[in-house]
């Protein structure tokens, strides 16, 4: 029992002193220490009894029982205390000596104006508070009696000596400093303690020597006050007053700071002026509170990163959660996020990050998808699949097309995190319907850029069954930027391709590319075609060179271009939308576009002149409904002859949205030729695009088998394009021939405009084919496909559109009448016998 009452009361301590962290401030040690339960930093003063003299161990604990009465922001924060017969400890927030951190400061550059003038604003306000609110004096104040915390403020501290003003009611009197420390005699005013005037004029003498010390160190003698050294010429009549010779003309604290805070004074500056908002920001309004941190982001660059990490950022993060503040708190928050270390930033922002990717303001989803490059780093694959990705994907459906283009953008950054079920499957299947279907031009040259850029992280399969048919389909883009994108696009995934896909499937399509009506997008196509044929020539001739062309295919099809192609990526994936959107919002031309009458009526003649757009079609009114092209879930059937449904929103739906049908052939041929309708650019609008200046642009190609991507290229008819007059693209739109394609061999200044280069990039190997298949030799049905060309050349397509409805009806027609006619003729009157 007795053991228990003898027991040190230190080790029941709720805090633990690091050892060898030791530093003397006045007639205490400061150590570092942290609380046992948290590991959360402290400071802890010690007194040792037996090691003082009677005076100073008076002066601890009547500074012990002070610091535990007086609270105020710019007061050095009491968090604990344990006072024994033979120690005082006294717990602090985590501090640092002021002497000690100009110190350091100076060994890094030396403190910045903005640093010190909110400083001293702190111990101003301090001083203060005590001499008009408490009416008390400090009587120890100088740079000893300054700390500094994590986040850069000051505090003042060394309340050993502070009593009232009238002196102390139980009449006991403490020391003055000089009585402990003779060397504190050259900072006391040159007037004798009686001689009149206010009493804090002592306080506002020392606050004097305080600024001295704080620009010019430590001073020498008193008389070296007159030197004003490094003083700032906006502070010098302020310092001038603090220490003249008459204590009756020294301003009183509160006079002082408000003479330093009149415009053009040492403490007016958007320093003080953001940190005094952020002491009242919870009583501001909230337009105040907006307008607060659009600003604060172009002045977070000019504060110091300490108080950026430990003041700005828990205020952002507060503002976010509980004040509404919005998208305008990302800004100064990525900016802070940068001065934090990957475990803190793990831990701070990331969280908030989540939550934000939930929100329903577009004002903030679209600053997330703009700043997203600057925290996917942090992100993990977990948070990204489960969290951030579901959410992210609804910006492909959203109204407004600047959040459709950004979600396709951040899709470069999102790829390398997702499983294999969000990329292969629910990315794929997004990207199928904003090519097909999205009105904005620039949208859908963005989504095939970026599609080739993330090829590398999608599976083999899903390379093998989007790939060809994606690429396919942007050669047929009304937009030329979107059909050079196409062609680049098969360039760029060129080692994900057999030979025999060259062969039979890419160079029919590119060659049919070579009259489109752009001729950037033809000069690409040629290079494509040459480079193509160059390799199965090379591997024709050595079949060994298969695994060595992979590698050099890109550079010959670049032809050392400036630019690599994932620096082609940037132009295309850029603002283009926005423009559009802010010039002329909703004139690119889409699939609801209406077209002028003009550009229709020389779009029919230019059709006239081509071969194979006046391919035979159905009508799908009379044609059977089981002989119909339907609509189809997946990608599964671009590459499999057998499947003969197709899906809206997916790769094989053709761009007028036109239904396509197959026509049966004679019961007694051995196989089946596919017949499919034409697309019209002119009846679906996609012609038209005033966005661009007002001018009529390239209009694209259609073909007679533009719906049935899922047949063999065997079975498909050639072609055609439709001729048409372009002007050039906006201004800062780029060609796509511009551009080097090769994310893996970017030339020099190439890529620093690329935000995303270093995401895209990755090593590839080539696919070889397994020789000639047999959809290379396949049947290509030329008889049909030429058979109506000569005689509708000069007929319009409404014209032609009617002749073959009725050469459709009199078949039809025909034909049940030789039904009619071998069931012979019908029998009135019979009947059946048992």
């Amino acid at each position: 029992m007795w053991s228990f009452f003898a027991r040190d009361p230190v080790k029941d301590f709720a805090y633990e002193i690091v050892p060898e962290s030791q530093e003397k401030s006045g007639i205490w040690s400061l150590h570092r220490g942290k609380r046992k339960t948290n590991g959360e930093p402290v400071s802890v003063f010690v007194y040792e009894v037996a090691q003082g003299t009677e005076l100073q161990t008076q002066l601890a604990k009547a500074a012990f029982k002070r610091m535990k009465t007086l609270r105020h922001p710019n007061i050095l924060a009491y968090v604990d205390g344990l006072e024994t017969e033979k120690s005082l400890y006294l717990v602090t927030e985590q501090v640092t000596p002021l002497a000690v951190h100009l110190k350091a400061q100076a060994e890094k550059g030396g403190s910045g104006e903005l640093e010190v003038s909110w400083g001293l604003h702190q111990i101003v306000k301090a001083l203060s508070f005590l001499v008009n609110d408490c009416h008390l004096l400090h009587n120890n104040l100088g740079i000893w009696a300054i700390f500094v915390d994590r986040a850069g403020e000051w505090k003042l501290g060394a309340l050993d000596h502070v009593c009232p003003e009238q002196g102390d009611p139980s009449g006991v009197a403490l020391p003055a400093p000089k009585a402990v420390y003779p060397e504190m005699e050259k900072y006391d005013p040159p007037e004798t303690p009686n001689s009149g005037g206010d009493k804090w004029a002592t306080e506002v003498w020392r606050l004097g020597c305080l600024i001295w010390e704080v620009f010019n160190g430590p001073l020498p003698r008193t008389s070296s006050l007159r030197s004003l050294g490094k003083i700032p010429k906006t502070l010098v009549p302020h310092y001038c007053e603090l220490v003249g010779a008459n204590p009756r003309a020294r301003p009183n604290p509160a006079r002082f700071l408000q003479n330093c805070r009149a415009p053009g004074g040492f403490l007016s500056n958007s320093f003080v002026e953001s940190n005094l908002f952020l002491e009242e920001i919870q009583i501001k309004e909230p337009a105040e509170k907006q307008q607060f941190f659009q600003d604060l982001s172009e002045n977070l660059d000019s504060f110091p990163e300490d108080f950026c990490k430990h003041k700005v950022l828990p205020q952002l993060l507060t503002a976010f959660e509980f004040g509404n503040a919005g998208a305008v708190v990302l800004t100064p928050l990525f900016k802070v996020g940068k001065f934090l270390s990957a475990e803190e930033y793990q831990l701070k922002i990331i969280p908030v990050i989540v939550k934000m990717f939930s929100s329903t303001d577009r004002a903030m989803r679209i600053r997330l998808l703009q700043q997203m490059e600057q925290f996917i780093q942090y992100l993990n694959e977990a948070a990204v699949n489960s969290q951030i990705f579901p959410h992210v994907v609804h910006g492909f459906t959203d109204t407004n097309p600047a959040i459709r283009e950004q979600t396709v953008k951040s899709m470069l950054l999102l790829a390398p995190k997702l499983n294999e079920t969000n990329l292969n499957q629910e990315l794929m299947r997004h990207f199928a319907r904003l090519q097909a279907r999205d009105e904005q031009g620039p949208i859908r040259c963005n989504t095939t850029v970026c599609l080739g850029k993330i090829a590398s992280y999608l599976n083999a399969g899903t390379r093998q069954r989007v790939l060809i048919s994606a690429f396919s389909r942007a050669t047929k883009d009304p937009f030329p930027a979107s059909r050079s994108a196409g062609v680049l696009g098969f360039a760029a995934t060129h080692n994900y391709y057999s030979l025999t896909e060259i062969a039979a499937r890419i160079l029919p399509t590119l060659c049919a590319v070579t009259v489109d009506p752009d001729k950037s997008v033809r000069d690409q196509a040629f290079k494509a075609i040459k480079s193509f044929l160059s390799k199965l020539e090379t591997v024709s001739e050595d079949p060994t060179k298969l695994a060595e062309i992979g590698t050099e295919f890109l550079f010959v099809f670049c032809g050392g271009a400036s630019s690599s192609w994932t620096g082609w990526a940037v132009t295309g994936m850029s603002s283009l939308t926005s423009k559009l959107i802010r010039n002329a919002p909703g004139a690119e031309g889409g699939p609801e576009d209406k077209t002028p009458q003009a550009s229709a009526t020389h779009h029919a003649a230019s059709s006239g002149a081509s071969q194979s757009h006046t391919l035979e079609g159905t009508d799908n009114d009379d044609e059977p409904i089981g002989e119909r092209w339907e609509d189809e879930e997946d990608w599964g059937s671009l590459e499999d002859p057998e499947k003969t449904q197709t899906e809206t929103d997916d790769w094989n739906t053709d761009w007028s949205g036109m239904t396509s049908t197959k026509k049966k052939a004679s019961r007694s041929s051995a196989s089946m030729a596919v017949k499919k309708q034409s697309s019209d650019w002119s009846s679906s609008g996609w012609d038209a695009d005033d966005s661009w200046s007002n001018d009529k642009e390239g209009q694209g190609q259609s073909s007679a088998g533009e719906e049935g991507w899922g047949n063999d290229w065997a079975e498909e008819d050639p072609d055609t394009t439709a001729a048409s007059t372009t002007l050039p693209l906006p201004e800062g739109v780029r060609l796509a021939s511009e551009y080097n394609w090769d994310s893996s061999s970017s030339a020099k200044g190439a890529g620093h405009n690329d935000l995303f280069a270093s995401v895209s990039q990755r090593n590839t190997t080539s696919t070889a084919g397994d020789g000639w298949s047999a959809e290379a030799t396949a049947d290509w049905g030329a008889e049909e496909s030429w058979e109506s060309v000569d005689g509708s050349q000069n007929l319009s397509k409404a014209e032609l559109s009617k002749k073959k409805r009725e050469e459709r009806r009199k078949e039809l027609e025909a034909k049940r009448a030789e039904r009619k006619a071998a069931k012979g003729p019908l029998k009135l009157g019979a009947r059946k016998l048992d």
